[in-house]
């Protein structure tokens, strides 16, 4: 009897844990207004970058919903016009697989944006597959395509400052390596017949270049006033599980109850990196999201 009520209380015990650690805290209380600021959200047409970009909205940004999907971005900028009340929620197209996608997205944009205040570095795959210019497909989404899109909007970054780029990363990254003989050779990250068991060990090496790439970055602009974020955002329901042969990531429901499963999840690390104002460059650089650091609590309850 004494063995199930101590059963029962840490069962109660781990609920309570889990509740507050994942669901009660994942809610970004910042009040702050972007009113007069330009975000560019990339894969912001579902998951974590559509829910960034709504919460960019509501506080008045306006938000550049940067994807390859014409059908599916002009989807999304219409509901999150209609749920923020905001319509400077513009659509621009940008395939990260084509570097050439990414000069004339960033050509476009000088052209028509005068200021950039965030730049969110969020979209992602996993998967098999080349680019246009042939380097394997995480490492040149993932990657490459954000590495040339951040470079070639620094000017404007600093133009604009203080201004954050802000890349979506992931603990994975801890499991990943670069092998860059192989990277010379092949333009990718792994070598051989792709499997799921592979295709995650791209992944994760890909997102070590997001942390690596951040790190410099963050040391090269120190003094610039431009932040530079790289975040975990938890495990979050995403449409990721498609890259793994589950088109409705049913991969994925097992974990449901102890994850960060919404959308909305995503917003506190990422909530934590836009408005965290006490964060020198020298910690910020590469910072993953995790609960390493505590985020402020007047930012991220």
């Amino acid at each position: 009897m004494s063995f199930l009520l101590t059963l029962l209380a840490a069962s109660v015990a781990f609920y309570f844990i889990i509740y507050y650690s994942f669901y009660r805290g994942l809610r970004c209380t910042s009040q702050a207004k972007l009113h007069g600021k330009t975000a560019i959200v990339t894969g912001s047409n579902t998951g974590i970058g559509k829910a960034t970009a709504l919460d960019l909205a509501k506080r008045g940004a306006r938000v550049i919903l940067a994807c390859r999907s014409r059908e599916r971005a002009e989807a999304a900028v219409y509901d999150i016009r209609r749920e923020s009340g905001n319509n400077q929620v513009l659509f621009m197209p940008l395939d990260l697989s084509s570097l050439q996608s990414v000069r004339d997205f960033v050509k476009t944009f000088l052209k028509t944006e005068p200021r950039l205040d965030f730049l969110i570095n969020n979209a992602g795959v996993m998967g098999g597959g080349r680019t246009q210019e042939g380097f394997g497909m995480e490492f040149g989404v993932n990657h490459l395509g954000h590495f040339l899109l951040t470079l070639l909007l620094l000017e404007r970054l600093k133009q604009s400052a203080p201004s954050r780029v802000v890349t979506v990363s992931s603990m994975v990254h801890l499991l990943g390596h670069i092998d860059f003989k192989l990277l010379e050779s092949t333009k990718d990250l792994v070598q051989g017949d792709r499997n799921t068991l592979k295709n995650l060990q791209v992944y994760a090496h890909s997102k070590l270049c997001n942390v690596l790439f951040t790190r410099e970055l963050a040391n090269r602009l120190e003094g610039t006033n431009v932040s530079c974020f790289c975040l975990h955002p938890g495990l979050v329901q995403t449409e990721m599980g498609r890259y793994l042969g589950c088109a409705d990531d049913s991969c994925f429901y097992s974990v449901e109850s102890c994850s960060s499963w919404t959308q909305k999840g995503a917003l506190r690390p990422l909530c934590t990196a836009l408005f965290r104002r006490d964060w020198s460059l020298s910690v910020a650089a590469g910072e993953t999201g995790t609960n390493e650091k505590k985020p402020e609590p007047s930012v991220c309850n």
